[in-house]
């Protein structure tokens, strides 16, 4: 199919990323929020990303212009959805939420429109039931961030047609990703599984005594090649995410193990999400990132 207009849903740190890399492949790209606020807070922050790019020369002055200029904001889905060809949801990871937006999707977007979610979690089934059209419906999951990642998990469900999925997996490669499909649904996907791991392997670690945050995360990027450490890197993607993550997964499998780690609920129930509260695994200041537990 044509994909001309792309539509991504929510302005936070994954959909405005992928909004950016939406336009940067060509495409005329919506960006779509609630608050007024939210969008000018993510162009923002979008320019001054495609400012840097352009003062280290990594991107042309043209080139960054013309993608902005392509990527467009509205707070209304009742005027982006029917213009859309390909809708990207990337809004709070909550599933009664994502079936209400997947729901006036259904009932305002074209009916070829084809429409993803971004979730990390939860299978794109479990949207598909509010729409008539679960043939035009998968996860397209970025990784954060999103404007650096390559990787494009894309999740069909029992419904999916191979048209969607070779629709979809055409778009990531033109959006310059190298997208990996899987066959059915597992909570988690690829990365995120063999990630948590790694990550549950750490919170033992540590919760023994038998290393320091710092320590662990230092190995992890020594000896294994991570570029960051699990701590690190759970910091950067925020422990809010990290957290919801986790009860989703739960409310799934019914496993207690997965539910989230005690030590992380008590920093998200203290409002320490990582980076971009000032606190999390780490302390962020002007100075060095110190171990904040």
């Amino acid at each position: 199919m044509n994909i001309n207009t792309i539509l991504i849903i929510g302005s936070g740190a994954m959909g405005s990323q992928i909004a950016l890399v939406s336009a940067l492949a060509g495409y005329r790209t919506v960006l779509q929020d609630i608050s007024f606020q939210a969008l000018e807070a993510a162009v923002a922050s979008l320019r001054e990303r495609m400012d840097r790019q352009v003062a280290k020369g990594r991107l042309e002055r043209a080139e960054a212009d013309a993608a902005l200029g392509r990527l467009h904001t509205v707070t209304s889905l009742e005027e982006a959805a029917p213009e859309a060809d390909l809708v990207i949801e990337a809004a709070t990871e909550k599933l009664e939420t994502k079936q209400q937006i997947f729901a006036e999707l259904d009932r305002l977007a074209p009916a070829h429109t084809i429409l993803t979610t971004n979730s990390s979690t939860l299978g794109s089934s479990m949207v598909a039931a509010a729409t008539g059209r679960p043939e035009k419906v998968c996860n397209m999951h970025f990784f954060n961030p999103a404007l650096v990642m390559k990787c494009v998990e894309v999740v069909r469900h029992a419904h999916t047609s191979d048209e969607t999925v070779h629709a979809v997996m055409e778009l990531a490669r033109t959006m310059g990703k190298s997208p990996v499909l899987l066959n059915r649904e597992i909570p988690g996907f690829l990365a995120n599984r063999m990630m948590g791991a790694i990550r549950d392997e750490a919170l033992a670690l540590y919760d023994a005594g038998i290393a320091s945050i710092e320590d662990i995360d230092t190995a992890a990027k020594t000896a294994l090649g991570h570029p960051m450490g699990p701590f690190e890197l759970m910091d950067l993607v925020g422990l809010d995410v990290g957290y919801l993550i986790r009860e989703a997964t739960y409310q799934q499998t019914g496993d207690e193990k997965d539910l989230p780690h005690p030590a992380l609920a008590e920093l998200y129930a203290q409002g320490h999400y990582g980076r971009k509260t000032g606190r999390g695994w780490y302390t962020y200041d002007s100075s060095s990132p110190t171990a904040a537990k």
